[in-house]
């Protein structure tokens, strides 16, 4: 069986996190004190360009070979050993019954024998993991097991990109997995730890964005949904006659006209707003909850201004920007200034870094 990769695993050497998306690449590396507390060693980005990187796949690798070299040559990141992700919409999440008390051996040849019934492609094709889930001592009946799966060619994308750049591919995880991981230290750090807090996280991505909807570490709802920051370029694209490469780099070198804000920023954060209190609706249909206690917001668009408030606005729940790093010691190498407005983005990237002190 191919495993899809230490996900599960103690990482003690030293690692970082490398997230790879369609605007761009994002490096973390963190370290502890002797008090466990944290210490955010390496942060950076490197742009990518149009096509680069589409719904997860790599598209054209010798480009994001260049850009991630530039990234490791900025950084001056030492080790070699890096967590890298796949988005959801190109993984498969399954749980599946098993009997108490089996040991790995046991565990692995029937996870093997049954996940066909769960993947809908030959087990050949399949990069496959699996854990338990929170087994009691002397479990008896049956127990759970989340399976992981995905197509190899996925993995290997994200396996020869890293060798190719000389790097030691540790762990492949998934987005939300290693969102969540971040997440879960952010609401740890709110009023009564975050007990009994109903946290509605929406990474937004480019062509879609994850809503995980957490309580006490546990997981209560997680849906994709098709929305995501390839609208705001299709309307730069319409308004401006421009094409979606000039779009990109007109927007990231803020040489976009001065009616930007008024006539396209603004309609795609009050379409954005509106986007997520539907979400929030379906999650409140299909669950026994009403509210949120929080709403907080990930990825590229949580730096827009005023998305925040237009969000608590349509809804009426509190929002916020997720800042990874909240608290954590900052090394003198980080230009803390820069990294107060994108912290949002380095959500993912900062639960790959964390994945080395995980178990």
């Amino acid at each position: 069986m191919s495993l899809f990769g230490s996900l599960f695993n103690r990482q003690s050497p030293p690692l970082f996190g490398l997230d790879i998306t369609s605007p761009s690449i994002k490096l973390v590396e963190l370290s502890q004190t002797s008090a466990n507390a944290w210490v955010l060693e390496k942060c950076a980005t490197e742009p990518l360009d149009y096509g680069w990187v589409v719904d997860g796949s790599i598209e054209n690798p010798d480009e994001v070979l260049l850009a991630l070299k530039r990234l490791l040559k900025k950084t001056g990141v030492k080790t070699k050993n890096v967590a890298m992700a796949l988005p959801p919409s190109v993984v498969i999440t399954k749980k599946m019954m098993v009997p108490a008390g089996l040991s790995d051996i046991e565990l692995e040849e029937q996870v093997e024998a049954e996940a066909n019934q769960y993947i809908p492609f030959a087990l050949e094709e399949a990069s496959l993991d699996f854990c338990r889930l929170e087994e009691p001592p002397n479990a008896q009946g049956d127990v759970e097991v989340l399976i992981v799966a995905s197509r190899k060619e996925k993995v290997q994308d994200r396996l020869a990109l890293a060798e190719a750049a000389g790097l030691n591919l540790k762990v492949i995880d998934v987005e939300s997995y290693a969102s969540r991981l971040s997440l879960n230290r952010l609401i740890q750090q709110l009023p009564n730890n975050g007990a009994q807090a109903i946290v509605a996280l929406f990474d937004i991505g480019s062509q879609s964005s994850t809503m995980q909807v957490l309580q006490d570490g546990k997981v209560l709802y997680e849906r994709e949904q098709p929305f995501g920051t390839a609208q705001l370029m299709k309307l730069i694209v319409r308004q401006y006659g421009l094409t979606m490469e000039e779009a990109v780099i007109k927007r990231r070198n803020a040489e976009l006209p001065s009616d930007y804000k008024e006539s396209v920023l603004i309609p795609f954060t009050t379409g954005l707003s509106n986007e997520i209190g539907r979400a929030l609706q379906f999650f409140f249909t299909s669950s026994k909850y009403n509210s949120v206690n929080y709403v907080i917001l990930s990825g590229e668009a949580s730096q827009f201004s005023g998305l925040g408030q237009t969000v608590t606005d349509q809804t009426s729940f509190p929002c916020i920007a997720a800042n990874p790093f909240e608290d954590m010691q900052i090394s003198s190498g980080v230009r803390e200034k820069k990294l107060s407005s994108e912290a949002p983005t380095y959500l993912t990237a900062c639960g790959l870094a964390m994945r080395r002190f995980t178990k």
